[in-house]
């Protein structure tokens, strides 16, 4: 069973250092990347990998006045946040790991992950979430972030 809500909740944990995937133009799945090829696993789709879409994907730890939970927030409601789309982001941090010299380049993807922490950790949101009812399970949350902060 599959009910949607709005959950105001608190960022405790940002869950993912990596939140930009190669994304399937067609079904949003995760692309497998080489140098000369893209390829979806799900629905067959491929091309050159200079051309491939990316996509946000967050996983938070959130809390409200009563629980603990985990989000996923997919797809372009995080551009605002980011100031840019998940592809723009992505070719930034190349452009960053190119520029950098050779100790530097390991480090570019955890200072973005600090400025992602910097941003989030503490503010408090709107989720529009889906909620997943599993038999003999507890509830899964997914949901996109409101462009609203409170």
């Amino acid at each position: 069973m599959n009910a949607r809500h709005l959950l105001t909740a608190s960022v405790i944990s940002v869950q993912n250092s990596n939140f930009v995937y190669p994304s399937c133009q067609n079904c949003f799945s995760r692309l497998l990347l080489d140098l000369k090829r893209y390829s979806c696993l799900k629905c067959g789709c491929s091309g050159d990998p200079r051309e491939a879409n990316y996509r946000y994907r967050l996983s938070l730890e959130v809390a409200d006045s009563r629980d603990i939970f985990e989000v996923t927030v997919f797809g372009s409601c995080l551009d605002t946040f980011f100031g840019v789309t998940a592809k723009g982001l992505q070719r930034y941090i190349e452009e960053l790991k190119q520029e950098a010299r050779e100790p530097d380049r390991d480090a570019v993807p955890g200072v973005v992950f600090q400025a992602v922490e910097t941003c989030f950790l503490g503010k408090k949101f709107v989720f529009g979430v889906k909620v997943h009812h599993e038999p003999d399970s507890s509830p899964f949350l997914a949901g996109y972030v409101s462009q609203h902060k409170i």
